[in-house]
């Protein structure tokens, strides 16, 4: 069993974000990224499989981005995968537009061996749409479940039973193999990847695949159009009322009523 996971270098959310005066991104200047947290938890748990398994012969992770992209490819080998692919982009390339992203991460699937699961983040927490695993799976003609929050794989490993949380219901779902899956947080815990194993991740392979060579349908590059970035509006200050209780009620009434008109 071949297993791919895909990942994504995002900002740290305990960063603070400072928009550029333009509204055309974020302020990178001194910005921390990480492995986008979702992912982290399809990597682990394809080392889980493997660790509980013996037919897991092969986990390799996929991102696409700048150079920079590379080190949260050597964190998921740190965790325990065995090689990697870096889709190599440019600074000017805008992964904002995740339709025409995901095509060309299912272009550079399409050039490995076949592989039997594929796993992703439920979403990133950089964008937050929770569009890339259901477009890949579709890109790859592959059938996709998505948010799974249990797994157990048949011990023939052609197929699984998954579950994922539905409003007020789960839902079982069984699937043939090979199959897409995007995981939700609590199905496993990621690991902390140790200094040594930080270090022997560097001596593993990671296959570098310049974008440009990667025939994106240019359909896609247009279906997304960033027009903005602006910070939320500011809190407005919060409003104290003294007095005494009786008073303090009357006044916190008349305020809700006259001014937040909400009552």
């Amino acid at each position: 069993m071949r297993i791919l996971t895909v990942v994504k270098q995002v900002p740290d959310s305990n960063a603070p974000l400072k928009v550029l005066p333009d509204g055309s991104g974020v302020d990178q200047t001194g910005l921390k990224f990480v492995l986008d947290p979702f992912d982290e938890f399809g990597v682990e748990l394809a080392i889980q499989l493997r660790e509980k398994r013996g037919d897991v012969a092969e986990i390799v992770v996929l991102t696409l981005g700048t150079d920079k992209a590379a080190e949260a490819l050597r964190v998921a080998l740190a965790m325990g995968a065995d090689s990697g692919i870096h889709v190599v982009a440019d600074a000017a390339f805008d992964a904002r537009n995740e339709l025409y992203y995901t095509a060309l991460l299912a272009e550079a699937v399409k050039r490995e061996p076949a592989f039997d699961l594929i796993l992703c983040g439920k979403t990133n927490i950089d964008l937050d749409s929770g569009a890339a695993g259901a477009a890949l799976a579709e890109f790859l003609d592959l059938p996709h479940v998505a948010a799974v929050t249990a797994l157990e794989l048949t011990a023939d490993g052609k197929s699984f039973t998954a579950r994922r949380r539905v409003e007020g219901a789960e839902e079982v779902v069984e699937c043939a193999l090979p199959a897409l899956l995007t995981i939700e947080k609590g199905l496993v815990e990621p690991r902390y990847p140790s200094l040594p194993n930080l270090m022997k991740a560097k001596k593993k392979p990671v296959k570098a695949l310049p974008v440009g060579d990667l025939a994106g349908d240019p359909g896609f590059q247009a279906a997304t159009r960033f027009v903005r970035l602006a910070p939320p509006p500011p809190k407005p200050d919060c409003k104290f009322v003294d007095g005494e209780p009786p008073q303090m009620a009357r006044e916190l009434v008349r305020l809700l009523r006259e001014e937040a008109k909400v009552v």
